[in-house]
């Protein structure tokens, strides 16, 4: 988790390769999607905000409050910046090299003991529970499933740490590279546009079990959007 103000990396940086895949994606290359639903078709289902949240969180230390949790009786959602969570397992990308401020735990764990591989899964940062808001009481837990959306592309990852309990807007390693965010732990990120969609009382087990959390993405995101979903 992060609890301090990131550098952003300046607006038309090179972006990083992916390091999960087998060649390298370029800037001019398709977009890859993880799935049918299209981002502006789950942008459409949450305009405009109830808040659940007591208050508003910030998207970096010293910055103003003024990102709300919203909600309704499917997901939960929030609009922010996205920083680079780089803790859990150390690794080329996510050490104590690269990263000033990483921690070698997550909030959660993998089914074998180990802490969760920012390099590697897609994961969310919550606020840890406070007075502001309290992601329990919505359904959400470690492996809980969100999409993640920035521009036209839509990455499905799951609830994999915690972070300070009034700032918002942080994923891992992972989730950013496959969104075409600068990954970079020391400078990249972006300061705004990403939104997380987060569907309640979901959960992905084991929560390393990535392609688990596309199928119930997926899923769930035809279904919250209003498309046929066979068998559910």
């Amino acid at each position: 988790m992060r609890v301090h103000t990131l550098t952003l990396a300046a607006a038309g940086a090179a972006l990083l390769a992916p390091t999960t895949l087998p060649a390298a994606v370029h800037s001019n290359a398709p977009v890859r999607y993880e799935g049918s639903v299209r981002a502006g078709d789950l942008l459409a289902k949450v305009q405009g905000c109830t808040p659940v949240s007591n208050g508003h969180y910030r998207s970096d230390a010293g910055t103003r409050a003024d990102i709300p949790v919203c909600g309704n009786e499917d997901v939960v959602y929030w609009t922010a910046d996205m920083d680079i969570d780089c803790d859990g397992q150390a690794g080329p990308r996510c050490n104590s090299g690269t990263d000033p401020y990483f921690a070698d735990t997550t909030a959660y764990q993998q089914s074998d003991g180990r802490q969760l591989d920012a390099e590697r899964l897609p994961f969310i940062v919550v606020p840890v529970a406070s007075s502001i808001w309290n992601y329990r009481d919505y359904g959400i837990r470690g492996g809980s499933v969100a999409a993640v959306v920035y521009k036209d592309r839509v990455q499905y990852a799951v609830v994999g740490d915690t972070g300070p309990r009034d700032i918002i807007g942080e994923a891992s390693y992972a989730t950013a590279d496959a969104l075409g965010i600068n990954p970079d732990p020391h400078g990249g990120g972006t300061p705004s546009g990403v939104t997380y969609i987060v569907f309640k009382n979901s959960k992905v087990s084991p929560i390393e079990d990535h392609a688990a959390a596309v199928e119930t993405g997926e899923r769930l995101a035809k279904r919250f959007v209003g498309q046929v979903v066979n068998g559910g």
